[in-house]
């Protein structure tokens, strides 16, 4: 794996700015890699991993830049808890790990250096240098992939009953005879509202 630094430059690049959340995801993502012993995770590696996150915010960015898990790739999954967390799946022996950011780290950040008024800035300083125990909690876990889940996973393609389009990954429900996509099974929790163009 390329050095703290390298990568740190490289999530910058794709993420647009470098702050706070860019280098805790970049830890999270070293450190739940090192923890299965996935030493080449876009490398020669790059089939063993499955990375969850749990948040849409600046960590999953480096996250993915680290792992090399994408969602175009199906290696990266996202589950909306808005928690600043992620769990790393190695495929092939089945273990995981849940690597989640300690709240305390920002008290941390701000008892190491209160000269630093900006706290994106005392942040960063601080969560390049702090110890993984004051920034991680770490908790290995059970995590099952339904064969549907797997990156390369090639489902049957299924029209909606409804609107016509395409569904995948069994992302349907037969209601009363008829398959429907989920927008049309459940309009109520769309995000969004068709209007008259």
């Amino acid at each position: 794996m390329e050095s703290f630094d390298e990568l740190l430059r490289q999530a910058e690049t794709a993420h647009g700015h470098l702050c706070a959340g860019q280098i805790l995801g970049v830890r999270m993502a070293m450190l739940g890699c090192e923890r299965l012993g996935i030493e080449e995770p876009r490398g020669r590696d790059r089939k063993r991993l499955v990375t969850f996150v749990e948040i849409d915010r600046c960590a999953t960015d480096a996250i993915g830049v680290v792992t090399g898990c994408r969602l175009g790739k199906r290696a990266l999954k996202f589950r909306d808890w808005g928690k600043m967390a992620a769990t790393f799946v190695d495929v092939q022996s089945g273990r995981a790990i849940r690597v989640a950011a300690l709240e305390s780290s920002k008290q941390r950040a701000r008892e190491i250096y209160p000269e630093i008024e900006n706290k994106n800035q005392q942040q960063m300083r601080a969560y390049r240098e702090l110890s993984d125990a004051d920034l991680f909690h770490e908790e290995w876990v059970e995590v099952t992939l339904e064969a549907k889940e797997f990156p390369g996973y090639k489902g049957e393609r299924i029209a909606c009953a409804a609107c016509g389009e395409g569904i995948n990954y069994d992302r349907f429900v037969r209601r009363e005879g008829r398959t429907l996509c989920l927008g049309c099974a459940y309009p109520e929790e769309r995000y969004y509202r068709p209007v008259a163009g």
